[in-house]
């Protein structure tokens, strides 16, 4: 008897991945691995007019990238997969299924066209998702001589009177009135199954213990069940999740301008931030906790913690995720993804840089990668600046205090040998300087690094950007500085 936690995650090639669908499949993911399952990998395209060229090796790519991986293929047990429903489709799994349920009277033939039915809805004689059973009960032998004179035709699951009540995990017991239920396509004209009756199919022969996904599927549930009880199949556990809006409150999707996962992981997001942010829409660790690996989710993710409210994907909690995950990340890691990025903003510059202690001096301030550049476009040669910069009421610094702290500055630094240039010694003479003159630390350390810089932003302070540019060049940018805030006073 199955026992194992079965779960999987069914896209339908029709477009890229964005958070939503990467929420769903992980979802699924985390559901199967908290409780040692296994999570599956389905394909579903039997809506062949919707289907994109190329969405499905979209949807492999992505779920590589963010390290989901399903762990079997159609050989139930083994293989890698995944279930593909076209191909199973080819096989006349479907049609199958659908002829046994006409056989056992849950389900029949209907040749209404298009027209018939745009009519009766347009005649106001039903709702809009209401058959009006015109074909049930039609004699088998008219059945036979129009099916073999090629007339178009669909299967209908018949709908059985009374009430349909089912158990979601999140949402609890939920009743409804078979009567609201539409008499629903299970085989299409053009041969292939709908979305509804192929989900089912395929998930008793998955053996799938537990569904996860959004609560837009909750009014199809009832209908999901009378078909798993037409078939006599063991029905799976749902949980039902509440959808995901954007910051302005509406369904985060394609048509709201969703970015794709693969465009964020381009832009500079990290695989494993994006993961660890999405996991934590909708769902609580019990412990409250923030950061994540994907195997540590698989430890502590539980179904418990899953929310009945919409969750919205706040992108400036994804940005500050991202960053602390480059605040977090092994040296090493950072390094080899940092250098190229270093060396490329840094070619053609006069002086040489160590791209290590560069790497180190960004590392704790990048949000992502491509700012690197900006970061560091000062150490190249110093930029044009108003020496409005050196002004600073927090500091209580403005251009007079300024030039005399310059002017302090390079007398003590003079003195400092180029082999003794180091961020220590440094500090400890420009700390000395002020504490002579009466001056707090930082009314010597802004002017310096503004001359140094030319810039209100430094990924490093004063005396790392002395040690980094040496001591000729640092002269000489303090000089300039003197220079521009004596012509200043001047003017």
């Amino acid at each position: 008897m199955q026992n194992t936690v079965r779960t999987r995650y069914a896209p339908s090639p029709t477009g890229y991945m964005h958070i939503g669908n990467a929420k769903a499949a992980l979802n699924e993911y985390l559901t199967a691995k908290s409780q040692g399952g296994a999570f599956l990998l389905r394909i579903e395209d039997t809506d062949q007019k919707r289907e994109i060229a190329g969405a499905v090796d979209v949807i492999y790519k992505t779920l590589e990238i963010l390290g989901i991986k399903h762990d079997e293929g159609p050989d139930i047990g083994g293989g890698c997969g995944p279930y593909v429903q076209s191909e199973r489709n080819a096989k006349g799994i479907y049609i199958d299924a659908a002829l046994e349920l006409v056989q056992k009277g849950k389900a029949y033939y209907c040749f209404c066209s298009r027209e018939r039915l745009e009519t009766l809805v347009r005649e106001g004689t039903q709702d809009a998702v209401s058959y009006d059973r015109h074909c049930l009960g039609l004699p088998e032998r008219d059945i036979d001589e129009r099916i073999a004179a090629g007339e178009p035709y669909v299967i209908r699951q018949i709908i059985p009177e009374g009430k349909t009540t089912f158990t979601d995990e999140i949402f609890g017991a939920i009743t409804v009135n078979n009567s609201e239920l539409d008499d629903q396509v299970l085989i299409k004209s053009d041969g292939f199954p709908t979305y509804n009756f192929a989900n089912v199919v395929d998930d008793n022969a998955m053996m799938i213990t537990h569904v996860v996904r959004g609560t837009e599927y909750l009014s199809s549930t009832p209908k999901y069940n009378l078909l798993y009880e037409a078939f006599d199949w063991k029905i799976p556990k749902y949980i039902h999740v509440p959808m995901i809006l954007n910051e302005e409150g509406k369904k985060y999707s394609k048509r709201s301008g969703a970015p794709s996962i693969e465009d964020m992981v381009n832009e500079g997001y990290l695989p494993e931030a994006i993961i660890n942010f999405i996991a934590l829409l909708g769902w609580s660790p019990a412990d409250n906790r923030e950061f994540f690996t994907l195997k540590e989710l698989e430890e502590h993710f539980s179904i418990s913690g899953l929310s009945k409210s919409p969750s919205v994907v706040d992108m400036r909690k994804l940005q500050w995720m991202n960053a602390e995950y480059f605040k977090r990340m092994d040296f090493e890691r950072f390094y080899a993804m940092s250098a190229p990025i270093i060396e490329n903003a840094l070619s053609g510059a006069k002086l040489s840089f160590d791209t290590h202690k560069l790497a180190q001096a960004v590392q704790s301030r990048v949000t992502f990668l491509n700012e690197v550049p900006e970061m560091l476009d000062f150490l190249p040669a110093l930029p044009n600046y108003d020496i409005t910069l050196y002004e600073n009421k927090k500091q209580k610094t403005d251009v007079s205090i300024a030039l005399s702290a310059l002017e302090k500055s390079i007398q003590a630094l003079t003195g400092i040998p180029a082999a003794g240039w180091q961020n220590d010694r440094l500090y400890a003479a420009l700390q000395n300087l002020a504490a002579e003159n009466g001056l707090k630390n930082s009314q010597i350390l802004w002017p310096v690094r503004i001359a140094l810089s030319g810039k209100l932003s430094t990924p490093v302070g004063a005396t790392e950007l002395l040690e980094l540019l040496g001591k000729d060049e640092s002269l000489v940018r303090i000089t300039t500085g003197i220079e521009s805030l004596r012509k200043g006073n001047a003017s």
